[in-house]
């Protein structure tokens, strides 16, 4: 398997992981009594800050998952993951860390430091859409 296709699948495990851990707390929320099943919203408004942070953290993945999976996707079914896979794990490990910041904390410097990661993930993204296209 290409680092390309490793870094997808963990991309999507990623998210997978957030949705999984939201819905945990939900249904733990919900057999304590504490919400009604029908009482959540799809931001977890009516939650604490962490679980409207986690509903965030998981919305941020699942809008990027077409975009950054999409290039990765490209690479891996053209043949050309040798322009994707030498970034590939940065690429990861940035939007882990973006998520990861995002569950921690709002605060100015933590929203940098996200941005931070978030931005990385834009130029490796740009940098793979643009070498794909030269080279299809």
């Amino acid at each position: 398997m290409t680092h390309s296709a490793i870094a997808l699948t963990g991309f999507i495990t990623w998210t997978l992981l957030l949705l999984a851990l939201m819905e945990l707390i939900r249904t733990q929320l919900v057999l304590r009594g504490k919400i009604p099943a029908n009482g959540f919203t799809p931001d977890n408004a009516n939650l604490s800050p962490f679980m409207q942070r986690l509903a965030r953290a998981h919305a941020n993945c699942v809008e990027s998952l077409p975009v950054f999976g999409g290039l990765l996707l490209v690479s891996i079914v053209t043949g050309r993951a040798s322009i994707t896979d030498p970034l590939a794990y940065l690429f990861l490990a940035c939007r882990v860390f973006q998520s990861l910041v995002h569950l921690t904390s709002l605060s100015a410097t933590a929203v940098s430091v996200r941005f931070t990661a978030f931005a990385g993930q834009m130029a490796i993204g740009l940098y793979w859409a643009f070498k794909l296209l030269v080279s299809l």
